[in-house]
Formats: C-alpha cells, structure tokens, sequence
C-alpha cells in the first residue's frame, strides 16, 4: 500500500512508480524545477512491483495526485490500466507518465517526446528527415512512433531477428497504418547499417551495446561513415560517452547522449503535471552535477 507523509499532504504529489526506482534521477529533476519555480509540489519515489501495479493505481488514485511517472517494470501494465490513452501510449504500448484529469487516470509516452525536443533544442528537427534507428526495443519504440507522429519523411528500424522480431513487425505495421510514414524494418547487419547511414540524417543508437560495463561495445565498425553532416545520438548515459559519441564526436558531428532525453522527457511530463515549462537549463546543471559525482 502507498501511503504518503503527513507533510505532503498539503502539496500536490508527483512520482515514479516501478522496481527499482532508488537510482533515479527524476526526483532531483522534479524537486529543482519545483524549487525554481516556487510550486507547491514534490516528487516522490514508490516501489512499486509489475504486480503491484493495480493497487498502486488505487492507492495514487485514492490519495488524490496529480500524477506520476512509470518505469520498468511497470509501463505496460500502466498503460493498460489508465482511464484513457494518448495516440503515442497507444501506438508503443506502454506509458510512462499518467496525469490525474479530474479524477481519471491519463496515459501518456513522453519518451520520444522527450528524444525530438532534445534534438529540437540542438537545431535538429526530424520532420521531413530520413532517419535511422538501431533498434526496436522499449526506447526504440517511443523514439519511432513520436518522430513518425512529427513528420519524419523514412525512418530505417535495424534489428537483430530474434524472438522479437514479429512484435517490432507489428509495432511498425501500426505505426504506417496510423502515421503514413515510410518506415522500413530491416535486419541489422553490418551492410545494411552502413547502407542506411549513408542516405540518413540522424543516426540513433536505442540499443544497450556500448552501456557500462561493456564500453567498447559498438555496432558501427566504420566511423568513416559518420559524416559532419550527420547528427548521432546514443541513449545511453553510463557512460556519458559511449565508444560511438567518441566516434561520431572525433568526426565533427552533432552529438547527444541519453541525459538529454531523459531530462526533456521529464520536461514533458512536468509541463503535463503543472502546465508550466520546465526550467531545463537549471535542471540539466543538476543533473551534470550529480553525473560527475557519481563517476569520480
């Protein structure tokens, strides 16, 4: 059962739900932005088990919040037990934000959100782009669904053929029925990474290869490919610069790692919470900050 201080109780109450949730970051974004702001809110962490999730929807609902975040893994299940869904949660499957609308339970995604805004703010929109994502888990699906919702002209989804393949198969035959936008699954090999490269504008990495403790992991083996015209990003954030941001870096390109995600998709969220924007610079100078903390 979640229950909440006594000294909460008169203000309004965001979160995050899932297991585990003691390493995250969000509470330091939410409560900077709070701080910043002067709003009367909080951010919480819940543990919260995938089959906890019910009565963790009871409790939240009955306590009155204004919202909360999901993680792993937790998101599916939120996603199915939400009042209503947004065109995104629906079309990834899964939710990482619920906003309470006057007592209903709201879904939302603001993953791939999260992922074209940061590029938005480093002069990159993905409208009209071709873009190649390697690919097609969790991350990948926001990321793919949220750039064909804003306009991208192809996108190429590389993927291992595993067990998921149909599922990836199905997320994008829904993404093309509902979007009309040229997307392509294709199996990832290193031939049609370099064919897909060459005729991309943005390349991103939405796969574990290159996370700590496997830096030297990277699926691009030529960095002869990564042009000065290409923006490169790589989800991951530990560690800050996997192997393919140190390529793509060394070759002039734009680059991004997951920090910038995560905090703009947390942005998002926060805008769903308060209605207001997120003071971003503020929050990604405490974010950094922690970073560099935990990697001395």
């Amino acid at each position: 059962m979640i229950k909440l201080d006594k000294d909460l109780y008169n203000k309004k109450v965001t979160g995050l739900i899932g297991y585990p949730v003691a390493h995250s970051k969000s509470p330091l974004m939410h409560n900077t932005a709070f701080e910043v702001l002067g709003l009367d809110y909080t951010y919480e962490l819940f543990e919260v088990k995938e089959n906890e999730v019910q009565e963790a929807f009871e409790d939240l609902k009955q306590l009155g919040v204004a919202g909360f975040n999901v993680t792993m893994p937790d998101k599916i299940k939120a996603f199915e037990l939400a009042d209503e869904v947004s065109i995104e949660a629906k079309l990834i499957g899964a939710a990482n934000t619920i906003v309470n609308q006057d007592g209903k339970f709201v879904a939302y995604n603001t993953d791939g959100v999260g992922f074209v805004n940061a590029l938005k703010e480093n002069g990159f929109d993905v409208k009209d782009k071709v873009i190649t994502i390697l690919g097609s888990g969790g991350a990948a699906s926001a990321i793919i669904v949220q750039c064909a919702l804003d306009g991208a002209k192809e996108i190429n989804v590389l993927s291992i053929k595993d067990k998921f393949w149909n599922k990836a198969e199905e997320l994008v035959n829904d993404i093309i029925e509902e979007t009309h936008t040229s997307i392509n699954l294709i199996e990832m090999t290193d031939e049609s990474i370099e064919e897909c490269i060459t005729k991309s504008s943005l390349l991103c990495n939405a796969t574990p290869v290159g996370m700590a403790p496997n830096e030297d992991g990277c699926l691009l083996k030529d960095s002869g490919l990564l042009r000065t015209d290409l923006v490169v990003v790589d989800i991951i954030y530990n560690p800050l610069e996997t192997k393919l941001y140190k390529m793509a870096k060394a070759n002039g390109c734009k680059v991004l790692n997951g920090i910038e995600m995560l905090i703009h998709q947390g942005a998002a969220s926060f805008e769903l919470w308060t209605g207001t924007e997120m003071p971003i610079d503020k929050v990604r100078e405490e974010v950094y900050k922690s970073l560099k903390r935990f990697y001395e």
